[in-house]
């Protein structure tokens, strides 16, 4: 006799697979015993686990690198608009001081601070957002491109810009849709296609494949750079790649 999962032979009085450790299931009398061939079949037949790291949402989300690289993106922004509110604030102040555009302190030095102010609460905004955002799954709706144009006004004039527009509709679980667009790059367009199912990683704001074995690129969910799928850390970033 055989074992129905492995194929395996076994000895007639056998309990367990001595190769796979399946419970051996007795035969009822009268019943024909399968061959090893017809063992075997059934066994390939069975649902096998992934023969790569390809399919599924990727552990690696877990990474300390990624902690790491949503650390330093929101000290970066701060301290980028603290950066950009002093020298608003020295820079309208030295105006003042120079009445420049018939501006004088201390109402120029205000209106400096007021800028700097509004510099340093968007920053705080956006922080403030990754912290908020959530995780959650969801599904590739709909794509559409779209020729579109719109007037652009440079120095005293304007002309008409006309661009592609690439568009891809997301629905998450909970029934809420979402829209990914880019002009005139068809690059993400491309890379996602209607049916794929898809993981928002709050904080990252960024979106992982579930089944990546059709691709030879994949986008990193931390800085967005495009890799070879054959890479397993971001050269920019060194982050690891979600697969």
């Amino acid at each position: 006799m055989f074992c129905t999962n492995c194929g395996s032979k076994l000895e007639s009085d056998s309990v367990f697979c001595s190769s796979c450790g399946e419970k051996v299931v007795g035969i009822a009398a009268g019943e024909e015993i399968q061959s090893h061939a017809e063992s075997a079949a059934i066994a390939s037949s069975k649902p096998k686990e992934a023969s790569n790291n390809l399919v599924g949402f990727s552990p690696k989300i877990n990474d300390p690198a990624f902690k790491k690289y949503l650390k330093n993106s929101n000290q970066w922004s701060f301290f980028f608009s603290l950066g950009l509110a002093v020298i608003a604030i020295v820079g309208f102040y030295i105006a003042g001081e120079l009445e420049a555009d018939g501006l004088s302190n201390p109402e120029s030095l205000y209106i400096g601070c007021a800028i700097g102010t509004m510099f340093i609460t968007i920053a705080i905004f956006q922080i403030l957002g990754r912290k908020r955002s959530k995780t959650w799954d969801g599904q590739v709706i709909d794509k559409t491109v779209k020729n579109k144009a719109k007037e652009v006004k440079s120095g005293g004039g304007s002309y008409i810009k006309r661009y592609t527009e690439f568009t891809v509709f997301v629905r998450s679980d909970g029934g809420k849709k979402y829209v990914i667009s880019v002009d005139d790059d068809d690059t993400l367009y491309n890379y996602f296609n209607v049916g794929d199912r898809l993981r928002y990683h709050g904080g990252l704001n960024s979106y992982e494949k579930y089944d990546k074995t059709g691709d030879d690129i994949i986008f990193c969910a931390a800085c967005s750079t495009l890799c070879d799928i054959k890479e397993d850390t971001c050269y920019r970033c060194k982050c690891p790649l979600l697969k």
